[in-house]
């Protein structure tokens, strides 16, 4: 019996690996085969993490991130990629040269600052230069201290969400979503705000009491990567991936002393 060749959409991620298997590139993966499609990853840096602590992070040199980009898009050209963790200027700009240089489609931006104990991913000289890859990007995923960071104010409303997506905007970004699960003012709900540059989208969730949140922002910026390589518009894809990110808080795993990972294979 002749063997049955398939394709999958390829989809990249370009981010930092957790070692801990719940966030970073490993997470991004993990939801990529979640959605069926065909995973590869480029490495930008390796963080020594866990559910409770990041111990290090280590950057590699511009030199094997470039060859890795070389590999990736010499070959198997990805319908779309997701950019996490960029833990350095020379790897800000190493990244922003390989965009331009291989103009890839949908890519999706997670400005990864913190972790969840406070660790600075993302130093602030990072955070200063972002705007510098905005324009090379069709969809920003900041949640509220990241927004807060790039914008300049504190977000404390919706109105400030809103505000502060227009000025992403205007900054290059051709669609932001404001996660909201950072609110201190509506401690029920996580309702993002969703902008195009013509419209603003309100997007309501109610809140999980859980403490099993590790990784659910690069979860949530891969899962529109995947509706964005099977062609769905970016409001559809910000859509659906909320409805996944929900489905594996929801299912969530005890695993560790500190904050869980999601589930990402709920669905199976």
């Amino acid at each position: 019996m002749p063997p049955k060749s398939t394709t999958l959409p390829p989809v990249l991620t370009i981010a930092g690996s957790d070692c801990s298997g719940g966030a970073g590139l490993q997470a991004d993966l993990k939801t990529f085969s979640a959605h069926k499609l065909y995973g590869m990853s480029i490495v930008l840096s390796v963080v020594a993490e866990n559910t409770a602590r990041v111990i290090s992070s280590y950057d590699l040199p511009p030199s094997a991130i470039d060859e890795q980009f070389e590999a990736v898009f010499s070959d198997i050209v990805p319908k779309a990629s997701k950019i996490g963790m960029l833990g350095s200027e020379p790897i800000l700009e190493c990244v922003r040269e390989n965009l331009v240089r291989y103009a890839p489609a949908n890519v999706v931006l997670d400005p990864v600052m913190f972790a969840k104990n406070g660790y600075p991913l993302m130093p602030k000289p990072v955070r200063e230069k972002l705007a510098h890859i905005l324009p090379l990007c069709d969809v920003l995923t900041p949640n509220l201290p990241e927004a807060s960071e790039l914008v300049g104010f504190e977000i404390t409303s919706l109105e400030s969400m809103k505000k502060a997506a227009q000025i992403l905007y205007d900054k290059g970004a051709k669609s932001i979503l404001i996660k909201g699960g950072h609110s201190k003012q509506n401690p029920q709900n996580s309702n993002d705000i969703f902008y195009n540059g013509s419209e603003f989208v309100l997007l309501e969730s109610s809140r999980i009491d859980t403490k099993n949140t590790h990784g659910t922002g690069c979860t949530l910026s891969s899962a529109i990567a995947c509706n964005l390589a099977q062609g769905k518009d970016a409001l559809s894809s910000v859509r659906l991936a909320k409805k996944y990110v929900y489905g594996a808080i929801l299912h969530s795993l005890n695993l560790g002393k500190g904050n869980g990972p999601t589930n990402h294979f709920f669905g199976l």
